[in-house]
């Protein structure tokens, strides 16, 4: 069938990295696996951050004019009509404008894929936007929820509880196979072109540099691991961003522990991953964390807060270690005990790797994808 998607955060050709891109270009790869054809309905950033009220209304306005355009094309060509229309990621700050109105007029499904919704945000600077995303989650024909943590604020919102499917967080695991066939060499590349002892256990953590909860994340980071310098250790951080120098102040207590590689390309990441020991990420207000599930297909353990639902992707005390989230002083027992020992790291990274390819592959979630979608736009009979 013929898909109109649409990511209101951010869309997946947008240029700058992040999770949020690269999970709806997962999405949209996991459609055409399942034969379907995503076409990209549109591109507008509905996210307003500030909880600016103002800009969320000129938001609005936006989104209702490209929602008619778009009508006025599908209407001057009949064979652009889509069966469908999918939104990935809708809740307060990014609601969608474009995809209730035009599934409405058309009489198509709409579905989400991943929402959230904050009953504290109903009153608040975002109430536009929090209003919003009710009204797209109560208009939706299916909440596809990859994160277990949204199901209790989204089930109620619902115009019907078995509106509510469940996908788990997925990747493509083949670029971290065909990495792991190459590990010691990856591991020589990687310590050569960064000035690394190989024969240090290395830290790696992939992430965005925001002032924001990353940051949060990145200080909780360098505090814990500043109870650990009596261990060998390296640190590897992948990323950038406008607060890179608050990140670099918060790791600075581990002085030249830490290699800041700069944001890296999204076909180098396998790699550094493959090559490195241990992911740790203190994960506060993650949804899930993209990367996590990525150091995981490469077979690495995990060391992560509890938060939102990491739980849904570590397994604790299998796949990683998760303590309470923001807990600095759980998050050094946890990592100092997987840097001490390298036994008990290459067993949970090698269940880690075999939990990533059993339940979270590409393949997996286009057959469950396609499910879910079929039931609402049944295949035309033969």
């Amino acid at each position: 069938m013929r898909i109109a998607f649409y990511a209101p955060l951010k869309p997946p050709d947008h240029p700058v990295p992040s999770g949020d891109r690269q999970v709806a270009r997962l999405l949209m790869q996991a459609l055409t696996i399942a034969g379907h054809e995503p076409i990209l309905a549109a591109r507008l950033r509905s996210r307003d951050g500030g909880g600016d009220r103002q800009r969320q209304a000129r938001l609005r306005v936006v989104g209702t004019k490209l929602a008619d355009r778009y009508l006025r094309r599908v209407s001057a060509r009949p064979d652009l009509r889509p069966d469908l229309w999918l939104t990935y990621h809708v809740y307060y700050k990014a609601p969608d404008w474009i995809g209730p109105r035009v599934a409405a007029a058309l009489r198509i499904p709409y579905v989400v894929a991943e929402a959230s919704l904050a009953e504290k945000r109903r009153n608040g600077p975002w109430q536009i936007g929090h209003r919003a995303a009710a009204d797209a989650i109560k208009r939706a024909d299916r909440v596809i929820g990859l994160n277990s943590a949204d199901r209790e604020g989204v089930l109620p919102a619902l115009a019907r509880p078995e509106h509510w499917s469940v996908l788990l967080p997925f990747l493509d695991t083949a670029p971290f196979d065909a990495a792991i066939a190459r590990r010691r060499a990856a591991r020589a590349r990687v310590a050569e072109r960064w000035r690394l002892d190989p024969a240090l256990p290395w830290l790696v953590t992939v992430a965005m540099m925001r002032a924001d909860v990353k940051l949060d994340s990145y200080r909780l980071l360098g505090a814990a691991l500043a109870h650990c310098l009596d261990r060998p250790f390296q640190l590897l951080v992948a990323g950038d961003g406008p607060a890179r120098e608050h990140v670099k102040a918060a790791l600075k207590p581990l002085g030249d522990r830490v290699r800041f590689l700069g944001r890296l390309e999204e076909n180098e990441v396998p790699e550094l991953l493959v090559a490195s020991d241990l992911y740790a990420w203190p994960a506060i207000g993650e949804a899930y964390g993209l990367a996590v599930l990525e150091a995981q297909a490469a077979g690495l353990p995990v060391v992560a807060g509890r938060t939102g639902g990491v739980g849904d992707i570590v397994e604790d005390g299998m796949t990683g270690i998760l303590v309470p989230v923001g807990d600095t002083a759980a998050f050094a027992a946890a990592t100092a005990v997987l840097i001490d020992d390298d036994t008990r790291r290459a067993r949970m990274g090698g269940a880690a790797r075999r939990k990533i390819a059993a339940s979270h592959d590409l393949a997996a979630a286009a057959r469950r994808l396609d499910a879910v979608l079929r039931d609402l736009v049944p295949a035309p009979a033969r």
